[in-house]
């Protein structure tokens, strides 16, 4: 356990220095040292409405806040640490991943900042805006057929084959790569722990990778003895609920979901150690995701991806379980600057039959044709 209380330790906000107008000013809001050095250490945000009316407080780790925008710098930065500490890439190599979108970005900002290559696939099912971001960012960018894992066409297998035809040359197999599970162990679960003082009675977030549920749930549960609640929230079209309610026994996957980057087919070697961990799961439907982007931004101010909407709901869900004056966390992943045009787009939302998930009284916030 000492292990857990040094990084407590190292990830405490309390304020080191302050200036005659009574500004405090902790050492993660000072000088970093470049892109890396400001990934992590972001708020815990204190969802007013839903925990009043839960009478629980439930907390959201704005991840949004991170400099490429979303949890996956944190996976990024580590599967690149990982490479270099291995000896997999040398200065001015090529970085390659299959990626829906977020863990791609946050690859093409670290790249950039440690002068690698970088060179991503993903389903050609993924937004144009997260594409243009890509190429923006620098990296060449292959949209490929959306197919099962299983099949050698799958975005992951066409991105390790470019890999191994290149010199000085990583592909860093998000899904499959535990640093990425480590990144949470070793920056976020701590992050959260101190920003509570102890006191998480549950978690639940989402999973794609299943890096970030993983990790935390690992820290988590290491750091408060088993005490703290594990659940994990699962979007339609993804197998994982299944698989955890009948105790691995069953993969079965029915339907589809709006959400990006979250769900899967398969249970990922991030997630396949801490399954013994996980307290339980559910689904949650894309009307109940929808319902909770709109409320967020009307009662929150905050304006989230569904990925991050549908923790949220996952959360309230959680805290209504559980019962008044416990403790819920979770992670808003992104916002829903990539996901505007379809988000708040009435023709978008009424084409995937979701248009009357928004309340009523927030249908003025869907501008978009």
């Amino acid at each position: 356990m000492s292990m857990f209380r040094q990084s407590i330790r190292r990830f405490a906000t309390a304020a080191d220095s302050a200036s005659p107008y009574g500004i405090r000013v902790g050492k993660v809001q000072g000088t970093v040292n470049g892109f890396t050095g400001a990934i992590g250490n972001t708020p815990l945000i204190r969802l007013n409405k839903i925990s009043d009316e839960t009478g629980c407080e439930i907390y959201g780790k704005a991840e949004f806040m991170n400099p490429g925008g979303s949890v996956k710098d944190r996976a990024a930065l580590y599967v690149i640490k990982d490479a270099e500490e291995r000896g997999l890439i040398q200065p001015g190599g090529t970085i390659v991943e299959g990626t829906a979108g977020n863990t791609g970005i946050g690859l093409a900002h670290v790249c950039r900042s440690k002068g690698y290559k970088c060179v991503i696939y993903m389903p050609n099912t993924q937004s144009q805006g997260k594409i243009d971001l890509l190429r923006l960012l620098g990296a060449e960018v292959y949209p490929v057929p959306a197919v099962a894992f299983e099949n050698p066409e799958n975005y992951n297998h066409q991105a390790k084959r470019h890999a191994e035809r290149l010199e000085n040359a990583v592909w860093t197999n998000q899904f499959d790569n535990t640093a990425n599970r480590r990144a949470h162990i070793e920056t976020t679960g701590p992050e959260m722990w101190a920003q509570t003082g102890g006191k998480i009675d549950a978690f639940t977030c989402s999973t794609g990778t299943g890096g970030t549920f993983a990790g935390i749930t690992r820290y988590l549960k290491e750091v408060s003895d088993g005490r703290t609640e594990a659940w994990l929230a699962d979007p339609p079209g993804s197998v994982l609920h299944s698989y955890i309610q009948s105790g691995g026994k069953l993969t079965e996957r029915s339907g589809s979901s709006i959400t990006e980057g979250i769900g899967q087919g398969r249970v990922t070697d991030n997630l396949k150690q801490e399954i013994n961990l996980i307290t339980s799961s559910f689904t949650i439907p894309d009307e109940e995701t929808i319902h909770m982007v709109y409320r967020l931004l009307d009662e929150e101010g905050l304006y989230m991806g569904a990925s991050s909407a549908l923790n949220v709901a996952a959360a309230y869900q959680l805290a209504k379980n559980i019962g008044p004056g416990r403790t819920v966390a979770t992670i808003l992943c992104d916002g829903a600057y990539r996901y505007a045009d379809r988000l708040f787009s009435k023709s978008w939302l009424r084409q995937k039959g979701l248009d009357k998930a928004i309340p009523s009284h927030l249908e003025k916030y869907a501008v978009l044709d």
